[in-house]
């Protein structure tokens, strides 16, 4: 297999994860756009590579102003040594502790993206949220947090704890491409399956909120003429929404 046989696998793997979800999908966009026109807020996290799609869908051309990424600074990807993250992401009770200090609250919709759903961080979250009537939303793989065991206390999952499961359809370990003489497969698809969801259902919140007659606020490119007035005008009306000005 090669680099064009990724390219299909990928391209087959988006589409099976958004035609096959439908009702999940439709869920997630309607607690997003019920979120904001309520004035309530979004969040959006995960850990090391996962949390590529928190940066993916905020302060975006084209993308939601009021979609609010959750950064730790042990999950980002400039931590070092990068081994911190795995360690990280196992420790109890740290998850709780992000949920607190990040303004998180009723009638809020958290997104969580983790591809095993196996370690303690992002479940902690979960039911935290949960705990605190915010609505959740997880981006996860299913065959692969099916294959695995929990390494939560209480022994769940991500999927197990969330309100909303959308799988990315990724096969077990998440890499895809088998090489012969190679034993290790290579081509993770998860990023590129996830950031493809995200950005689909950010559209489909979209829709249903121009269908209530809601201006969305969503960014222009600063690099367009009137970008910026276009955005310091949403960044106004919505700054009680956004946190990370």
């Amino acid at each position: 297999m090669n680099g064009s046989d990724y390219i299909s696998i990928v391209t087959e793997t988006i589409d099976n994860a958004w035609n096959s979800q439908a009702d999940e999908i439709a869920k997630a966009s309607s607690e997003i756009a019920a979120a904001i026109i309520r004035k309530n807020n979004v969040f959006v996290f995960g850990c090391s590579h996962a949390g590529i799609i928190a940066e993916e869908v905020f302060y975006r051309t084209g993308g939601l102003a009021v979609i609010n990424p959750i950064f730790f600074p042990g999950f980002m990807l400039n931590t070092r040594p990068i081994t911190m993250t795995s360690a990280l992401e196992r420790v109890p009770g740290l998850g709780k502790i992000i949920f607190e200090k990040n303004n998180i609250g009723h009638g809020d919709c958290l997104i969580i993206h983790s591809v095993s759903g196996r370690n303690t961080v992002p479940v902690d979250m979960a039911l935290e949220a949960r705990r605190n009537g915010v609505k959740t939303i997880c981006i996860t793989n299913l065959s692969y947090s099916n294959a695995v065991d929990s390494r939560h206390p209480d022994g769940k999952r991500l999927f197990e704890v969330c309100d909303i499961v959308i799988d990315n359809k990724g096969v077990i370990g998440d890499a895809a491409i088998t090489i012969d003489g190679l034993p290790e497969k290579i081509g993770p698809t998860s990023t590129t399956v996830g950031t493809a969801l995200i950005n689909g259902i950010v559209i489909e919140a979209v829709n249903l909120m121009i269908s209530e007659g809601i201006v969305p606020p969503v960014l222009m490119s600063a690099n367009l003429d009137g970008g910026d007035r276009h955005n310091e005008k949403i960044f106004e009306e919505y700054r009680n929404n956004i946190f990370y000005m």
